[in-house]
């Protein structure tokens, strides 16, 4: 999203992190701005019953956990290493002043902020009302479009049964039997576990 170089120019700092490692936790009040430099990390909630809900993925040139930089709240969900990753952070005060003295940053962030607000209710409107096949369908649909892959195009979802469930608020058991039913309606392809939409 912004450049590594201007990032550094304002004083942002590298920092490796290990799979499993919280960057933040939810209701954590907010001191940095964070983009994936590489590797992947994972924005979620957990329930009392430590029951995941996963609310997305951010890979290189990525930046997660904006929304509380503009509107002054804690962070709404956690941010956790999903694989070995490094990040570079930008103290909130120069990050907003960043943003001030380039107008075009702050434009850029205010489509991406659009564009993430508009899937978010795409996905709420289909957990609240409809079935578990539409529900998986239409995530892999998001999915494969966040990655910049058409409709006509084949893309490989790296996404586990268990994170789709936890994205769509279903168990594993319904997310395979859904993805099963898609492969035999013809809308995706299965090869070696891997699904491919």
């Amino acid at each position: 999203m912004i450049d590594v170089n201007l990032l550094l120019a304002w004083g942002a700092t590298f920092h490796n992190v290990r799979k499993g490692q919280v960057l933040f936790c939810e209701e954590d009040r907010v001191h940095f701005y964070y983009q994936v430099v590489d590797g992947r990390i994972k924005m979620c909630n957990c329930n009392e019953d430590g029951k995941e809900f996963i609310q997305g993925f951010f890979g290189a040139g990525e930046s997660f956990g904006e929304p509380p930089l503009f509107d002054g709240g804690n962070y709404p969900a956690s941010a956790v290493a999903d694989e070995e990753s490094t990040i570079i952070r930008l103290r909130k005060e120069s990050f907003l002043q960043l943003l001030k003295e380039h107008y075009h940053l702050h434009a850029g962030f205010t489509q991406m902020l659009a564009k993430r607000l508009r899937a978010k209710s795409l996905i709420l409107k289909e957990i609240s009302s409809y079935g578990p096949l539409h529900r998986v369908a239409t995530l892999l649909r998001e999915y494969k479009k966040e990655n910049g892959f058409l409709n006509n195009e084949l893309f490989k979802i790296d996404l586990t049964r268990q994170q789709i469930a936890d994205m769509t608020g279903l168990r594993v058991e319904t997310v395979i039997r859904s993805i099963r039913q898609m492969q035999e309606k013809g809308v995706l392809k299965i090869e070696k576990g891997k699904v491919y939409c």
